[in-house]
Formats: C-alpha cells, structure tokens, sequence
C-alpha cells in the first residue's frame, strides 16, 4: 500500500538534503543521488500545488 503524500514531510525532507549538501555532510557518490531525489520531491510539490490551486479555483467558481 503507497503512503498518502505528504506536502509538509516532503519539504522537510527536501530541506534536510540541502542542508547536507550546503554543509559538506555528503560525498561526491551521494551527491547524483540526492540531487536527483530533490529534483523528484520537487516535481511532487508542484503538483500538489496545481492540484490544490485547481479544487480552490474550482470552489471559488461555485460561489
């Protein structure tokens, strides 16, 4: 069963790496990785965004 998607757990993930990134707490072999993991988190963050943007319009249209 996938977990329920989480806007708030997944910034915070996506904040972790950076700060490990910015201080040096990653190596070169983990730094692909964990670029490309942000860059997934991202792309999930969006789309929530666009979601949620897209049910509030929808409700401010039925008013």
């Amino acid at each position: 069963m996938a977990t329920k998607f989480s806007y708030e757990k997944t910034i915070e993930e996506i904040e972790s790496i950076v700060d490990d990134i910015e201080n040096n707490r990653m190596d070169i072999d983990q730094l692909a990785d964990a670029v490309a993991r942000v860059s997934d988190l991202l792309k999930k963050c969006k789309q929530k965004l666009a979601d949620t943007k897209a049910i509030v319009d929808k409700i401010d249209e039925d008013k």
